[in-house]
């Protein structure tokens, strides 16, 4: 197995950054045609083509399903070269399948990549989430606050009130008391229809987003992808599996976990040094979508190194063949 001492992210992050651009284009010719399936596929056949001419000996850890439900790019395939380092590879091809087939914003592809054995396997199941951005004192919330004693928390340590916080939340039933709880402290809630690993990313750019923190429960593998960005980003994160029934709890431990109720840090979650690419889509907060002209496509996309915390944001113009 490699160590961390052989995988050269800044040899490798271009890299990563065309793997993302490259499953961005694919998809982008199927943004509001509502065919969501199609619009994944495309992504992810573009990603695996890509990644498989990286000089790497990657494993997806977090990917489209279990073998035999997907047939590209399932947990556990190896893709890249076959030559090079020993790699982790944690991927979204499409996040955000809906708000591409109906051209709504923050649709991006997503990547990360980390030496081996170093990002959680999180088994396919929800898991809670609490992330936070940077310049804050060390677990000034956690998960076991009630979401009104994080609201709180968070106010005191940013030396405001609490109707001056803003918490990212995912818009879905289950969350309907979290949003209660949250309102009646006076806080403001931006509720996202889907792409929760956007949603956890504004946190790290408060003063752009306007979002202070961010609640609730999603996938367990974009809570990985989430992590992955916030560290190199600055910001900190908090998750736990949660289990509906015994046959998750089975996945579970297959995927090699056996505390099933441990909480994971951000650096549990990704111990060690990571890269981290994202593409838009669609138009969002983070990045630009998708620019059609005559001639040429035209993408944004954000890259990152957790070992140098270095952000660079990049133009991709395509020429239309």
């Amino acid at each position: 197995m490699s160590t961390p001492k052989d995988f050269n992210d800044r040899m490798l992050s271009l890299g990563l950054a065309r793997v993302s651009e490259a499953a961005a284009h694919a998809s982008a010719r199927l943004i509001g045609r509502g065919d969501e399936k199609a619009a994944d596929q495309a992504a992810v056949n573009a990603m695996r083509e890509q990644l498989n001419l990286l000089d790497i000996k990657g494993v997806v850890v977090i990917g489209e399903g279990e073998r035999d439900e997907a047939p590209m790019l399932y947990i556990g395939e190896e893709v890249g070269s076959g030559d090079g380092p020993e790699v982790d590879i944690a991927l979204d091809p499409l996040e955000g399948t809906t708000l591409t087939a109906k051209d709504m914003p923050n649709a991006l592809t997503v990547i990360a990549m980390a030496p081996r054995g170093t990002l959680l396997h999180a088994p396919d199941v929800y898991m809670d989430k609490l992330a936070i951005g940077p310049g804050y004192p060390k677990d000034v919330v956690s998960l076991e606050m009630s979401p009104s004693e994080r609201v709180r928390a968070l106010a005191v340590a940013r030396g405001c009130t609490e109707g001056d916080i803003t918490v990212c939340v995912l818009e879905r039933p289950r969350h309907e008391d979290l949003v209660a709880e949250i309102r009646a402290t006076g806080a403001a809630i931006r509720l996202i229809t889907d792409g929760d690993v956007a949603g956890v990313i504004h946190c790290a750019e408060a003063e752009m987003t306007g979002i202070d923190m961010y609640m609730g429960s999603g996938g367990a593998p974009e809570g990985v992808l989430a992590a992955s960005a916030l560290k190199c980003m600055g910001g900190q994160m908090w998750g736990r599996l949660l289990f509906r029934n015994d046959d998750e709890k089975a996945r579970a431990k297959k995927a090699g976990i056996t505390d099933l109720d441990r909480i994971y840090s951000r650096d549990e979650l990704v111990t060690a040094d990571v890269i981290f690419a994202a593409t838009g889509v669609t138009n969002g907060s983070i990045v630009a979508g998708v620019k059609r002209e005559p001639h040429y496509l035209q993408t944004e996309t954000i890259l990152m190194r957790s070992k140098t915390g270095s952000v660079r944001r990049m133009i991709y113009r395509n020429p239309i063949k």
